[in-house]
């Protein structure tokens, strides 16, 4: 089963639309299987936006991350890093289409509610960088059968 990241930026924590969020992803039919809610270091910050590091906006996205709790979540389901990605919406918000997370409820690209793995292979990466193997949960919740066929 395919797993992806997902991690509620400080802006969605403080505006309080943790719940809303992962109400959307439950909703779907996703299963979440790792969630915590954590202050982020510098460290795992720079590793996390590494691939960013040569920018002239990575210190600004390292202090964002860390300057306010995050909420990081594993969720679990068929094609959830290519549908996650579709409900979170394009990077900037402005061309993000209403009904995404994005489009709905950020108007800037620094401000941008949510962060979602990309790819299977940055799924994998990133779920390695911020959760131990323990923190994630494997289940089977009872609707699997009719929300999958």
């Amino acid at each position: 089963m395919e797993r992806t990241f997902l991690a509620i930026k400080p802006d969605g924590v403080q505006r309080g639309l943790v719940g809303e969020i992962i109400g959307r992803f439950e909703a779907k039919g996703f299963t979440l299987v790792g969630l915590k809610l954590m202050s982020v270091s510098r460290e795992l910050a720079e590793a996390h936006y590494d691939v960013h590091r040569e920018r002239p906006f990575f210190p600004g996205l390292v202090e964002f991350i860390i300057s306010s709790p995050v909420i990081a979540m594993v969720w679990e389901g068929d094609g959830v890093v290519a549908s996650a990605r579709k409900m979170i919406g394009a990077t900037n918000p402005l061309t993000s289409e209403p009904g995404t997370i994005r489009g709905d409820f950020a108007v800037n690209v620094g401000r941008n509610i949510i962060h979602g793995s990309d790819a299977i292979e940055t799924a994998q990466r990133e779920i390695k960088l911020w959760f131990k193997d323990e923190e994630l949960v494997s289940w089977q919740p009872s609707l699997t059968s009719w929300i999958i066929e």
